[in-house]
């Protein structure tokens, strides 16, 4: 149906619909860069957890500081600390750490085009592309925010987490063997607790976890430490298929 026309100075005067950039609303950068430090502030507290999570794995406190200085990244360093706590083979524990690590390069594809960054500072850039950083990018509205989120956000986590990480590993390394205390549970207590919300807020994503996680804890029953991470893969392509099978039954 087509609506009829009008003409005359009412029609002249009807408001013209908002093109569809103006859903989004400009965003001071003081606002930005409050946001990005409360987020940066924050999950780099959780570094106290590395520290001792480090330890122990029975890493010395330098070890433990480098891995925080190079990897940047908690899923993959936790994966790792805990895989060499439980007597994973190193090469095992990398493995696994690697795999956790491979989503940082798909953020990379969605931020590089909304940051648009000068060559130089693109390999900076690459190592702080992790989970926080680019939630933080990602929900602004221009290009100027964009930046100013996640330079915020990785400085002030990359600064907390490091120091914390080595506020961590000293006071462990102080008081002994922290699996004495059960400190050994922080880690992945702290790995849990950053897990959680994003499962909550996940769809398909809830259904790889969850059967990644049941097929990690069978196989820790017949394989060696380090394995069953790897194994924890293989969701991916299970829920990709059923998905497809759900699929065509309902066309």
């Amino acid at each position: 149906m087509i609506a009829p026309q009008r003409n005359g100075p009412a029609a002249a005067a009807a408001p013209l619909p908002p093109p569809a950039t103006d859903r989004y609303t400009a965003v001071p950068d003081r606002a930005v860069v409050r946001d990005a430090l409360g987020v940066g502030l924050a999950v780099g507290a959780s570094g106290l957890a590395f520290g001792v999570a480090g330890a122990a794995a029975h890493l010395t406190v330098w070890q433990t500081c480098v891995l925080s200085l190079l990897v940047f990244t908690g899923a993959s360093q936790f994966a790792l600390t805990a895989a060499l706590a439980a007597g994973a083979a190193p090469l095992a524990a990398i493995a696994g750490a690697l795999f956790l690590g491979v989503r940082n390069s798909l953020y990379g594809l969605r931020l590089g085009p909304r940051l648009e960054l000068p060559r130089l500072l693109r390999p900076l850039a690459a190592h702080a592309v992790i989970d926080e950083t680019t939630a933080v990018a990602m929900v602004q509205p221009d290009r100027r925010s964009t930046r100013i989120g996640f330079a915020v956000t990785a400085v002030s986590l990359y600064l907390t987490w490091n120091l914390t990480t080595l506020a961590g590993a000293l006071g462990a390394g102080a008081l002994g063997d922290p699996t004495r205390l059960g400190l050994d549970a922080a880690g992945p207590a702290v790995f849990l607790a950053l897990l959680g919300p994003r499962l909550r807020e996940a769809g398909e994503p809830r259904s790889v976890a969850l059967l990644g996680a049941v097929l990690a804890l069978a196989a820790t029953l017949v394989l060696p430490a380090g394995i069953p991470v790897l194994l924890a893969v293989a969701a991916v392509p299970i829920v990709g298929l059923w998905r497809r099978a759900r699929a065509k039954e309902e066309s």
